[in-house]
């Protein structure tokens, strides 16, 4: 079972993102830094409560992901307690609890960075899923709503209730993702918890990795790693004490990215899956020569084979 007490450090984890981090990218991310800890997207307890097959096919997995981690959100103990044992039975290896989402519509509904606002039902969502399953229940939130000022007691209530990990992104729900991420409050976290402490927020390379780390446990990578996900194993080689750097150029990047093509054909099928790769493509080519025609071209391609045609003649 899952010990992130006892997980070799630094950790390096993806971090759940809503339309991106599926079991295909994060299978891509796998292959190429295996250390990398992964999580899903964030599904809701509330879906899986009411046993919607639509958002149980979200968590689906490949053992090469292990340890897989599953998030989950919404308001209701309950639910997340029935959806945290959906989680287990699927055989992820730990379930996170999203206390940080600041999107409108989720913060509108109660859930995300809105359980900020009430530490009581946060703490009882924590506990309820600690005691429903085995597997290491963690926490990802913010700095605050507005500021950080009773950030030190929330995390004092979360590793109290039960979570074995705590992740916190460097800004506040009322910044969203605008400003600079700021670490300090999170290393103060750090220094009153016996849990894990991994922070969020701005590690776009292994330097700022290495800049970052601090006293931490760990740094987890959300948006940088849809544009560039070999920043997993620049980290992983660097920590290892070897060079490696991204990909400069299309050639260079191009067996990745017909990986990631494939596996997302694999798990979704052609239509969809190809459908699903052109956001993805899209990034992959910011900075190229001729980028805004290239673009033109990927976000209308439609099969495998044609994307294949468009990259290898570039």
């Amino acid at each position: 079972m899952l010990n992130w007490s006892k997980l070799p450090k630094p950790l390096i984890a993806l971090a759940p993102m809503a339309g991106y981090t599926d079991s295909a990218f994060r299978q891509l991310v796998k292959s190429l830094a295996p250390t990398t800890i992964v999580f899903s997207e964030f599904v809701s307890s509330d879906a899986l409560h009411y046993k919607s097959q639509k958002t149980k096919s979200m968590l689906a997995f490949s053992k090469k992901e292990q340890p897989f981690i599953a998030q989950i959100f919404g308001k209701k103990p309950a639910h997340f307690a029935e959806a945290a044992r959906v989680v287990e039975s699927l055989g992820a290896a730990g379930v996170d609890l999203n206390m940080g989402c600041p999107a409108r519509k989720v913060v509108n509904s109660l859930h995300g960075s809105a359980l900020l606002k009430n530490p009581k039902l946060a703490s009882e969502i924590v506990e309820a899923c600690a005691k429903a399953v085995k597997i290491p229940v963690s926490v990802k939130t913010r700095l605050g709503i507005s500021d950080s000022r009773n950030l030190l007691d929330f995390a004092k209530m979360v590793e109290g209730s039960g979570a074995k990990l705590l992740t916190i992104h460097g800004r506040t729900a009322k910044q969203m993702y605008l400003g600079e991420a700021d670490f300090a409050p999170i290393y103060e976290v750090k220094k009153i918890l016996k849990i894990p402490v991994i922070g969020n927020g701005d590690i776009d390379s292994a330097d700022k990795f290495l800049a970052k780390i601090g006293n931490l446990d760990g740094l987890m990578i959300g948006r940088a790693a849809v544009t560039n996900p070999w920043i997993f194993r620049e980290i992983e080689n660097q920590l290892s004490g070897r060079n490696s750097r991204t990909p400069k150029t299309l050639q260079a990047k191009l067996s990745t990215i017909l990986r990631h093509a494939k596996l997302m054909v694999r798990a979704k099928g052609e239509q969809r899956g190809m459908l699903e790769m052109r956001k993805f493509l899209a990034n992959y080519v910011k900075g190229e020569a001729g980028a805004k025609k290239l673009r033109a071209k990927l976000v209308l391609i439609e099969t495998l084979a044609e994307l294949e045609k468009i990259l290898k003649t570039k």
